[in-house]
Formats: structure tokens, sequence, C-alpha cells
């Protein structure tokens, strides 16, 4: 049987002396991303880190494509997960440079998971699969980066050598990339 009495007197006895006992409650967010990244199961092309370990509202993916134009590449992406996830989506930046249709070169990430079609449900695991398949199958009817959607439209063997360019470090057109083969 629960004693409401004396659960009545430790939350007065906390109320009078604050550091009595004080764990830092974890918030809805901080609860819902450890369980996703406790169910993460990333493809052996992705990697998950942690700059700071026991912060778990901020890390980072790295994609390594293993087929398609990016095969070789190694890509950073920093997630921010702001305090009313899972209601709203995570914020997601590639630290990468790269000649990609569906990413500038802010790092902007156009996914329709992590803008307009974010729903409660969807986890981490959607969020890097959708990113991995940016890699696999650039979409250029929804572009980022319109030149480069342009180019893989009329030109997919120009569209290639830019990718192969960009990620060698090199020039495509007046835009500098840095090398980001692994």
């Amino acid at each position: 049987m629960i004693k409401l009495f004396s659960l009545k007197k430790q939350q007065k006895d906390g109320e009078q002396n604050p550091r009595a006992g004080q764990q830092k409650k974890a918030s809805a967010a901080q609860l819902r991303i450890q369980k996703d990244i406790n169910e993460l199961n990333l493809p052996k092309t992705c990697a998950v880190e942690f700059p700071e370990p026991d912060d778990l509202l901020n890390f980072k993916l790295i994609i390594c494509p293993d087929e398609g134009f990016y095969k070789g590449g190694r890509f950073v992406f920093t997630f921010r997960v702001g305090p009313n996830y899972p209601h709203e989506p995570p914020k997601v930046k590639c630290e990468t440079q790269v000649y990609h249709p569906n990413i500038d070169l802010e790092g902007n990430v156009c996914l329709n998971i992590l803008r307009e079609d974010w729903n409660p449900v969807l986890t981490i695991n959607s969020i890097v699969y959708g990113l991995q398949y940016l890699f696999l199958e650039p979409n250029p009817e929804d572009p980022l980066n319109k030149e480069a959607a342009d180019v893989l439209q009329t030109n997919r063997r120009l569209f290639e050598l830019n990718v192969t360019k960009a990620m060698r470090g090199s020039y495509v057109g007046d835009t500098y990339f840095e090398c980001c083969l692994k």
C-alpha cells in the first residue's frame, strides 16, 4: 500500500531542502532519443559519434556509401535534437561540403521526413536510412542545389564527373570542395 502521507512529507522536505536527493529528471526528448539510440540498427556504411558522451541530443552520423555516385566518400552529418522531439524532427546538417542536388553548399538537407512529412512515430533510424538513400538515389525533382539537379537531369555523365571531382578535392564551377574520400 502506498503511504500518501509519507510521500507528501518527502515532497515537502524536498521543497524545503532542494538539494536533498536531487536528481535531474530526463525530459521526454531525452527519454525518446535514448530509446531511439538503443534501437539504432545502423547499416555497415554508417556510424554514430557522440562528441559529448553524456549529451545524447547532439551527435554525428558518418555515412560512407559503398555504391552509387558517392561510393568511397565520407560524409558527416550533425544532429541536434530539440526539446520538442519527437513532435518536431531533429535539425540535421551536412558538415561535409558535397556536390548533391538535395544538399546545398551550406549543408542544409532536403529530405521530406525532416520537414513536412515528419511524424512522431519516425525515429533516428528512419532519418539515417533516408540520408543513406539520398546518396544512393539523389532526387533532382526536389533540389536544394538546383545547378547539381539540372546537371543530373540533363547530363548524367557530367554529373558523375562533377561528383568525382568534388569528392577528390577540386573545383566544380566556382566552388571548391574539400577531399572527402575515406
